[in-house]
Parts: structure tokens; C-alpha cells; sequence
């Protein structure tokens, strides 16, 4: 197993230098796994060191983490096809191109502003965003948007008559016993704080993603919460293929381009790191707007996961892109 050292250095610096106030992390080699955590949970309103087992919001790995799977399970099953149009299970939705694909990969094209989207209630955005309409970068472009996994959701609830996020608990978390996940955290002060909002006040086990706060259940783009160690066992499960939430049928696609052209780096939910001279195969990774990433290698079944609380104590900090990425990169140069 690689010691991978100079990705840990890197996470490191990210904490030294004042990027991020803490990382949890876990590099997976089939059955082994090395681990650990550096800095600090909490910045402000006062200091507060990382612990081991704290739960993380996972913003938006909920969707390959969640969604993903539940989609698949239900393609698996005959309930559902890739080729089936959103309209069909969301008759306010009046467009008739769009499909489960488009989806799925980001293809769909759907844009529009939706007036003081983050204010309004539930219902009033539900049904603000299905009035939204498809543009011009329908098929031709992917844009990534928590809009599409948000419908993605509302089809699986349409199908089985069961919110999202317990579809996700009843078919990914519970199988898995990934029993440090949830939804609903009840204790705030194990889980790693999130922004110090000048509206909502210092977010702790409370989701940070608006949209998620106000669909609740029936949000399939974020709102989970879990544990490093129950990421580790999510994604050993995608690698073995051993009781994983993934149906087999898509565990050879996973790694491939599914997008509607085929040549726009994205699998089913999981982004596509570029291939070259050093990594001749596809790796799948997605990341969280709150400052999580997982990476996967199915073929050599090795793993990453990374954690950090990346808008603490405020949002966006975009300098947190391009470090993250740049430590990405090392850990597939060690691996």
C-alpha cells in the first residue's frame, strides 16, 4: 500500500495556510484503509479541534452517494428506463424532450431564474422549478445543476410513492449499515459546523445547501450527513461489488461517459477524471459544495475520501477549487 505522503502533506498545507480549518480523510487499498484528521471542526464563534467519528454535510455526494443508486436500482428493476421521459412522471413538467438520461448526466439544458428561490416554501418551489424551461444547451452541453437530481428525486418518489431521502436510507444506508448517515442528525454537536450565516447563524447539523432546507425528504441534491468511516464503507462497496447499492448491470458503465454525445465527462451522476499517459483508465470522483470529495478506481479498487468544511466560516471560498484539486491530482499520482 502507498503511503501517500505527499497528498497527505498537501492536505496539511490546506489546513497550515489557512484554506480550510480541518480534513478528515481515508485512503482505501482494497481491504486496507489508512486514515486520519488534521486541524480544527470549528473556527469561529470559537475554536474547536477535529475529532474522529464527527458527521460531515455531505452537500452534494448525497447525489452519487444516494440518488445515483436509487435511479439505477429502479432502471435494475423494470420500474424505470435511462429513455423515459421526465413528463411522464411529472405531468406539470410541459417539456417532452427531456429524459431520465438527460438527467442523470447533466445533459438536460433546463435553465431560468426563479425569483427568491431560497425563500419560498416548499411548495412554491416545486412548483417554480418545474416551470423552468429547457435552453439551447440541451444535449450539447453539460451543466452541471442540483435542479436535475432535485427532478431525479421527485421521479423515484412518483414511482415507489416514497420520498427521496428515505428511498436513499431504505435502499443505500440501511442495507450498507452505514449507521452513522442520516438526514437528520440529532446531535448538532458531533457534526462538523458548516457556514456562520449572517441569517441563519453558525449551521451545524442543519443542512447548508437552501434548496435542501427547504424540500426536506424530498430533495435528492443534498442533505445528507455521515461519517468518514461510513464513506469508507460506501465505497468499498462499489469497488468490491460485495452488497453494493449499484446494480451490477451498471457497475462496467459506471466508468464511461453516458452523456446523450458521449464525449462530456460524465458517468451516471459521477464526474470522469481525464485519462492520460499515468492513468490510462477512467476514475469516477464527485465533489460537495460544502468542501467534500470521493474518488473511486474500479479497476485498481482503490479509493479516497476527503472531507472539509470548506465555507467555514463563510462562503464561497473559491481558492478552495483549484487546492483541491491539485491535492486530487497528487493522491492519483501516489496511488
Amino acid at each position: 500500500m502507498a503511503t501517500y505522503s505527499k497528498t497527505i502533506r498537501d492536505m496539511h498545507a490546506l489546513v497550515e495556510e489557512g484554506v480550510v480549518p480541518g480534513i478528515s480523510y481515508a485512503f482505501i487499498d482494497d481491504n486496507t484503509v489508512q486514515s486520519g484528521i488534521y486541524g480544527a471542526e470549528q473556527l469561529l464563534p470559537g475554536y474547536e479541534p477535529l475529532k474522529e467519528n464527527q458527521y460531515y454535510d455531505l452537500a452534494s455526494l448525497t447525489k452519487v452517494v444516494g440518488t445515483v443508486n436509487v435511479i439505477l436500482q429502479l432502471v435494475d428493476e423494470g420500474r424505470l428506463a435511462l429513455t423515459d421521459k421526465v413528463r411522464g412522471y411529472l405531468p406539470e413538467w410541459t417539456d417532452t424532450t427531456v429524459s431520465v438520461r438527460h438527467l442523470i448526466t447533466h445533459t438536460s439544458g433546463i435553465a431560468g431564474y426563479i425569483p427568491n428561490r431560497n425563500k419560498l416554501p416548499a411548495s412554491q418551489l416545486h412548483d417554480a422549478l418545474l416551470n423552468l424551461h429547457v435552453g439551447p444547451d440541451f444535449e450539447q452541453k453539460m451543466v452541471y445543476s442540483d435542479i436535475n437530481f432535485i427532478f431525479l428525486g421527485w421521479i423515484a418518489e412518483a414511482i415507489t410513492g416514497t420520498p427521496i431521502q428515505q428511498l436513499i436510507a431504505q435502499r443505500v444506508l440501511e442495507p450498507l449499515k452505514m449507521a452513522h448517515s442520516t438526514f437528520s442528525p440529532t446531535d448538532a454537536a458531533m457534526c462538523v459546523p458548516t457556514e456562520l450565516s449572517p441569517t441563519r447563524g453558525l449551521i451545524r447539523g442543519v443542512v447548508h445547501d437552501p434548496k435542501a432546507f427547504v424540500l426536506r425528504e424530498r430533495c435528492g441534491s443534498a442533505g445528507l450527513f455521515a461519517t468518514r468511516d461510513d464513506l469508507v464503507t460506501f465505497e468499498q462497496a462499489i469497488l468490491s461489488g460485495h452488497n453494493s447499492p449499484l446494480p451490477d448491470q451498471f457497475r462496467q458503465q459506471i466508468a464511461k461517459d453516458q452523456t446523450p454525445l458521449g464525449h462530456q465527462g460524465r458517468s451516471f451522476g459521477w464526474a470522469l477524471l481525464p485519462v492520460n499517459d499515468a492513468h490510462p483508465h477512467q476514475c469516477i470522483w464527485h465533489s460537495g459544495y460544502t468542501g467534500t470529495a470521493i474518488v473511486l478506481d474500479l479497476v485498481t479498487n482503490q479509493g479516497l475520501v476527503f472531507l472539509s468544511n470548506r465555507v467555514h466560516p463563510d462562503a464561497p471560498n473559491k481558492p478552495f477549487l483549484a487546492r483541491r484539486n491539485a491535492v486530487i491530482a497528487t493522491y492519483l499520482e501516489e496511488k
